[in-house]
């Protein structure tokens, strides 16, 4: 497991970010030829506790790369780690531009007709961030569907806003700006992958957002890696999983603060 000190704000550095996005074969549909052993695994820069570009060695790091890390070590394997847009994820690997996704995308019946899924890592559902001085309570999404509200492009979350009625939906690239926007009141809720939103406010600026923490999902799903469709290393990657889920996966789940 990775040993990275937990950043004191948002580790994200638009600078580091395009360098690591850079590195992301695009030319190519399926890029160079991998060293005996390697995988290429994509990640997102902006899911931080999940994964995201430490600004001190311009590396992903985070509890997803944790997981990958151990997974691929136990398989004998070695990983190759790129950073890509969230949306970008699935059409690259799809495409053969990356072997593998360790992020915070979690399954659902779409994903899964395009993608494989590994055994989950860990499971959790939609958290709800207003700013302080709203006093309104929000147990579920339907009382938000008068609210300017802001969600993570290519997410399940936009879905689910849309699937409740909610017309004033705005999309971004990660979680973090969700939060400035919400603090700076440009939009008046957000939505999003809980654990990620908790950390922000967490380890995050100091600004006037708080969790609706009367708020309760519509559902919570599985994170898990990710696989092309049909990929045969599918099977030793949940074998993997089950060896490691007794110990070491929750020790990294502790670490990053989500178990």
């Amino acid at each position: 497991m990775n040993q990275h000190p937990r950043p004191a704000a948002i580790p994200i550095q638009r600078r580091a970010m395009l360098g690591m996005i850079a590195a992301l074969p695009l030319s190519a549909c399926a890029g160079p030829p991998r060293a005996p052993g390697e995988l290429w695994v994509g990640s997102s820069p902006t899911g931080v506790p999940f994964s995201y570009v430490d600004p001190a060695t311009n590396e992903l790091t985070g509890a997803m790369i944790d997981i990958a890390q151990i997974v691929l070590r136990e398989l004998g394997m070695n990983g190759d780690y790129r950073a890509a847009p969230f949306a970008a994820l699935i059409p690259s690997l799809t495409t053969g531009r990356i072997d593998m996704i360790a992020a915070a995308m979690q399954r659902t019946p779409e994903r899964a007709k395009i993608v494989d899924f590994s055994a989950p890592v860990f499971s959790y559902g939609g958290g709800l961030v207003v700013r302080r001085e709203d006093r309104g309570t929000y147990p579920t999404l339907s009382a938000v569907q008068h609210l300017r509200v802001g969600a993570q492009v290519g997410t399940r979350f936009v879905d689910q806003l849309r699937g409740v009625g909610v017309t004033r939906v705005k999309t971004y690239d990660g979680l973090g700006e969700i939060v400035r926007d919400l603090a700076n009141g440009r939009i008046d809720a957000g939505y999003g992958d809980e654990p990620i939103l908790r950390y922000q406010l967490r380890v995050g600026p100091e600004r006037p957002v708080r969790m609706a923490r009367e708020f309760t999902p519509p559902v919570e799903e599985d994170l898990c890696l990710i696989v092309a469709k049909g990929d045969r290393l599918l099977p030793r990657l949940n074998a993997a999983i089950l060896r490691l889920k007794a110990a070491e996966i929750p020790a990294i789940l502790q670490h990053w603060e989500l178990g």
